[in-house]
C-alpha cells in the first residue's frame, strides 16, 4: 500500500491502517504565528511509524512503487499518470453530497442530521468518481469537528481495509444531490451578528478544535468561541451564550472568567 495524505485528519487514518509500504505528503511549510518551517502531519505519523516518507513538490511529475494507492485529504490535485492506478479516495461524507475540502466542518453548519464516510475512486472531476464503500453516522445536537472526526477516521479506516480486501463493486454517484464543501475561510470564522442564534452555535461546534469561530471586539480585536449555545446566559451575545472563549493573545478561559477578568 502507498499511502497518500497530508491533513491531521489523514495522520489519524494512517495511524489506524495495516502499515503502508511508503508514504506520501505535501512539502514541508511554514506554520502557526512564527511561521516556522514544519512537517505536514502526515509526515510525522509516518515517521513515529517507521514508514519511508517522500514529499515532492509534485505528487504528478513522480513515478510510484507497484501496490495500491489509497489517498486520504492530500491537499492536491492527483492527475494522469496516478489516476490510471485506480487510486481510493477515503472522503468524509456521504457522497455526493458535500464534495470538497471541508465536508465534516459543512455538515454541521449545515444542520445536516447524518454524516459519513465514502470510499471513492480518483477521477479527474473534484470527488466524483464512483463509490464502493459508504457508512453513515448520525450528528448529534452538542457533535462538534472533535467529536465526529475520530469517529469518521475509525470508519474510514475500516472501509478502505474492506476495499482492498474485498474489491467491492463500483456505483456511480447519482447526479441528484451534488453538494460542495468550500474551504473554510476567515469570513466563515466570523459569527453573524445578525444570523440566528443556532446558525451561530452550529458554526462554533463545526470549528471546534481545530479552527475556532470568533466573533469582533468593540475595540476591532478579535474573541475566540470555542464553546457556545444558542439562548441568553451570563455572557450573552446576540442570543448565543458563550460558554468558553479566547481573548486575544490569550489562553482558553470559562466565559465566567472572563467576564470577571473585563470587570
Amino acid at each position: 500500500m502507498i499511502y497518500l495524505g497530508t491533513s491531521a485528519f489523514a495522520a489519524e487514518v494512517l495511524k489506524l491502517l495495516p502499515a503502508p509500504e511508503l508514504v506520501v505528503t505535501r512539502p514541508d511549510a511554514p506554520r502557526g504565528r512564527g511561521r516556522r518551517l514544519a512537517a505536514p502531519p502526515v509526515a510525522d505519523a509516518a515517521r513515529e511509524l517507521g514508514i519511508d516518507v517522500l514529499q515532492p513538490e509534485d505528487v504528478n511529475a513522480i513515478k510510484l512503487p507497484p501496490g495500491d494507492v489509497v489517498l486520504c485529504a492530500y491537499g492536491a490535485l492527483v492527475r494522469e499518470p496516478l489516476l490510471s492506478r485506480g487510486v481510493l479516495n477515503l472522503h468524509p461524507s456521504l457522497l455526493p453530497r458535500w464534495r470538497g475540502a471541508a465536508p465534516v466542518e459543512r455538515a454541521i453548519m449545515a444542520g445536516d442530521a447524518q454524516t459519513g464516510v465514502s470510499i471513492m475512486r480518483l477521477v479527474e472531476e473534484l470527488d466524483a468518481g464512483p463509490v464502493c464503500l459508504s457508512e453513515a453516522l448520525p450528528i448529534g445536537g452538542d457533535d462538534t469537528y472533535g467529536t465526529l472526526a475520530p469517529q469518521l477516521q475509525t470508519a474510514g479506516a475500516r472501509l478502505l481495509a474492506r476495499a482492498l480486501d474485498e474489491a467491492p463493486p463500483w456505483v456511480d454517484q447519482p447526479s441528484e444531490g451534488v453538494t460542495y464543501a468550500e474551504r473554510i475561510t476567515a469570513e466563515d470564522r466570523t459569527l453573524d451578528p445578525q444570523a440566528p442564534p443556532e446558525v451561530n452555535e452550529r458554526i462554533v461546534r463545526a470549528l471546534h478544535p481545530h479552527i475556532g469561530a470568533r466573533v469582533q471586539l468593540d475595540d476591532g480585536s478579535w474573541l475566540g468561541v470555542l464553546r457556545a449555545r444558542a439562548g441568553e446566559g451570563p455572557l450573552d451575545w446576540h442570543g448565543l451564550d458563550l460558554l468558553e472563549v479566547q481573548p486575544p493573545g490569550g489562553k482558553p478561559m470559562d466565559a465566567a472568567a472572563y467576564l470577571r477578568g473585563r470587570g
